[in-house]
């Protein structure tokens, strides 16, 4: 009796696949990549529109990958977005019945500087002199108080250095670690699309 009903519900499926398929050579589809200039390039909402109008939306996978099927045969436009990044369109893509028309990954996302937030910030001496060539690292400071790393810099010719951030509220530790001493570290609040700015000193070294 199990087998019958498991030969009934493949037989459905099968039907199922097969009138898809003979319906699909009606329809077209649209596929690309997505890369961002930073972060990741999941979660990219592909909005699929003829003229002003919205016909379908996807979105992109964590290798940026998309597919926007069902697409009756015609010419489209495809809108890209997501938040800390540059909106990005591309015209006059065409779909016939029965293809699938491929984008490859020619488009990319670039940071919106309006839309994230700057931590920028500079190394001094302990006689104000700037620091080149010194690691700075970034953390985030977890709920639970430990700390995840996330970025590193090394400050230029005038010991400054710039982290580029999401503007959701969260807190960070940015520290340099001189030479034969403890860190010095600087928290940060970052709440909003702005740009925070800190200074680190390092400590006055011991005479011999």
């Amino acid at each position: 009796m199990r087998f019958k009903k498991s030969l009934f519900v493949f037989a459905a499926v099968l039907v199922c696949a097969v009138a898809s398929m003979a319906q699909d050579k009606t329809v077209g589809a649209i596929k690309g990549k997505v890369r961002v200039e930073t972060g990741t390039p999941a979660g990219v909402t592909v909005v699929v529109r003829r003229g002003e109008a919205e016909v379908s939306r996807s979105t992109t996978n964590k290798d940026g990958d998309f597919v926007v099927s069902k697409l009756t045969p015609g010419v489209y436009g495809l809108t890209f977005r997501k938040p800390g990044l540059s909106i990005g369109t591309i015209e006059d893509v065409e779909v016939k019945a029965g293809k699938t028309r491929s984008l490859g990954d020619r488009l990319v996302l670039t940071i919106d500087e309006g839309s994230i937030a700057f931590l920028s910030g500079s190394v001094f001496t302990a006689e104000g002199r700037s620091v080149p060539n010194a690691k700075v690292e970034l953390a985030r400071i977890l709920e639970d108080g430990s700390t995840k790393k996330i970025d590193g810099r090394v400050t230029t010719e005038t010991g400054s250095f710039k982290f580029r951030l999401s503007p959701e509220p969260a807190k960070y530790r940015v520290s340099v670690k001189p030479a034969d001493a403890e860190p010095i570290t600087k928290d940060v609040d970052i709440d909003g699309a702005a740009v925070y700015r800190i200074a680190l000193n390092l400590p006055a070294r011991a005479k011999p």
